[in-house]
């Protein structure tokens, strides 16, 4: 019997679930959440593989995440079925059927996240839920200068809360780009992939760097000491998005 294999696309605002990755102690997840309602669609038990895990809070504009069924059910029916229970804050907006290879995490090239700071004396009511509230002005200049440090094939270790030893924490960041927007400070970071709160990470260390608490050379030993460094605090999670996942057909 054939198995045919369904690609999605998914949005969510993560503000009050705890996270991507489905949990035992609880089943308020994003993949709990979705798998529940296709596997009442397809009257079997369905599991689905996403890109990443996003942590608790955290955002997305373009997860992807693939499944297999030995039943074969029409795209758009899918994504009707879905968008129909899936709660408000979650939404499918794309489903098409794939080569039965096709697997969401494994042939991802590129991943894109963007982190948004408020950077402004009083909190945007509007945005507060997506975006870290920074009084204090940032300099730019030197943010700018230190995230080239960052990009390259590099040994992520300083910048990672994994602690497994066995997996490699060596990642390519292909760019990272740094602007302001009125009282927005945009982050964009791009590479292969990213390992257990690095992209938070780094945004923390380039806070730090911003408030010129921490220089350029002092960001260079730490790269180089390849130890988690307590100089570099995780950001908030409500700042980051998980904007693209790009595979080698797009």
């Amino acid at each position: 019997m054939p198995k045919y294999n369904y690609k999605m696309k998914i949005v969510y605002d993560g503000t009050r679930y705890k996270g991507w990755q489905r949990l035992k102690a609880t089943d308020n997840t994003i993949q709990g959440k979705i798998e529940d309602i296709l596997s009442k669609n397809f009257d079997e038990e369905i599991k689905i593989v996403g890109s990443g895990r996003t942590d608790s809070g955290v955002h997305a504009r373009g997860q992807i995440a693939n499944f297999w069924t030995q039943k074969r059910i029409n795209v758009s029916e899918i994504k009707r079925y879905l968008n129909r229970y899936l709660p408000e804050d979650i939404s499918c907006v794309n489903v098409e059927e794939v080569e039965e290879r096709f697997h969401s995490r494994y042939n991802a090239k590129k991943k894109r996240y963007r982190y948004t700071i408020q950077n402004d004396e009083c909190i945007n009511p509007f945005i507060r839920k997506y975006s870290w509230h920074i009084e204090e002005k940032l300099d730019l200049d030197i943010m700018k200068r230190a995230s080239k440090l960052l990009e390259g094939k590099i040994d992520f270790s300083s910048f990672t809360n994994l602690k497994s030893k066995k997996k490699s924490k060596i990642r390519t960041i292909y760019k990272i780009n740094i602007l302001r927007n009125d009282s927005k400070i945009i982050i964009d970071f791009e590479g292969d992939g990213f390992l257990q709160h690095m992209v938070r990470i780094l945004v923390g260390t380039l806070v730090e760097l911003g408030k010129n608490n921490m220089t350029c050379e002092e960001l260079e030993l730490i790269l180089r000491s390849k130890k988690r460094n307590e100089r570099c605090p995780l950001a908030p999670a409500k700042g980051l998005c998980l904007e693209e996942v790009c595979y080698e057909d797009n």
